[in-house]
């Protein structure tokens, strides 16, 4: 649920339509694919490889979380507002550039940051932080899972937009925005306690 609500494929569904509005069905299949790949690799490679990542530019855990949560919560407190966020969606101007073939659109902004943006890396290296290979091995399945959900929705994103419609789409994006927010404040406040082992004596585990 917590990839679901920071990649958010239904709210999605107007800007892949925005981006592909000039392409036909088999290009807009391709695309979809691609930027699925995309967003699959990218976030892998960061769920197998996040605790080196760390070690090289000497990032803590608790630091990470903290920081994290901030972000997330941003995302979240912006999509309650029915805003996208500026942190995890690129501006239709800058995609527009992109647009001049289906691999550069799918690469980005689709695949990065869209999909695999900063709020989606946060989520999935926060899931594998304890290093634990179960965790790893069902956080990678999990998002697998949710590009292939993803997918779905972008092949049948004319569908989803005229059966939901604006408003429908509106009280998903507040939904996960909500779900985004609570997600945040716990990857604060376990980042937290973590800087300041009294508070779990305090507040409570």
């Amino acid at each position: 649920m917590a990839f679901f609500a920071v990649m958010n494929p239904i709210a999605n569904t107007p800007l892949f339509l925005a981006l592909t509005s000039n392409s036909n069905t088999i290009s807009r299949k391709r695309i979809a694919r691609n930027s699925c790949i995309v967003a699959f690799l990218i976030t892998a490679l960061f769920c197998l490889a996040g605790q080196k990542i760390f070690l090289v530019f000497g990032i803590t855990l608790p630091a990470f979380k903290i920081t994290g949560g901030i972000l997330i919560m941003m995302i979240g407190f912006e999509a309650l507002k029915g805003q996208q966020s500026k942190v995890s969606v690129p501006n239709l101007a800058a995609a527009e550039d992109s647009e001049s073939s289906d691999l550069n659109v799918a690469v980005s902004p689709l695949g990065i940051p869209l999909l695999a943006g900063p709020g989606t890396i946060t989520t999935a290296v926060n899931f594998v932080s304890d290093g634990s290979p179960a965790k790893t091995l069902i956080t990678v399945v999990m998002f697998a899972i949710l590009c292939f959900i993803t997918y779905v929705c972008f092949i049948f994103s004319r569908e989803i937009k005229k059966y939901l419609g604006q408003v429908g789409i509106n009280v998903v994006v507040r939904l996960m925005g909500l779900i985004l927010a609570v997600v945040g404040v716990e990857m604060l406040t376990t980042g937290i306690k973590a800087v300041f082992p009294f508070l779990n004596s305090t507040f409570g585990s």
